[in-house]
């Protein structure tokens, strides 16, 4: 058996701020949110401005089926919410954290 060359106070401040269980699951699922291209691009598009599903589908040349899909699931996430107008809906970033993430990717990438 190694011996660890860490000292204990570090391996218990590893051991603290490792996630694990629920933590760690919810890390994961905010983080696999990033992972696909058409939420990407929406969640940057409303960065800029709340938009509908048209503005959207039309800024971004996606399907308007493809952006309301897209748009639930990160609603359901907690990521975007949306006010009703008469027969539109606008949607816009709940939080100026999700962009913060963004930038900070970006940032990260050196772009």
């Amino acid at each position: 058996m190694q011996t660890l060359l860490l000292d204990r106070r570090t391996q218990d401040m590893i051991e603290g701020y490792v996630p694990e269980g629920e933590v760690l699951t919810a890390l994961v699922r905010f983080f696999s949110i990033f992972a696909d291209n058409t939420r990407l691009r929406i969640l940057s598009a409303l960065a800029i401005s709340e938009m509908c599903v048209t503005d959207i589908s039309r800024v971004l040349g996606i399907n308007q089926t493809t952006v309301s899909h897209q748009l639930r699931f990160l609603k359901d996430a907690g990521m975007v919410r949306y006010l009703r107008h008469g027969k539109i809906i606008f949607y816009s970033l709940s939080n100026d954290i999700v962009n913060d993430v963004l930038l900070k990717g970006v940032e990260f990438l050196g772009y």
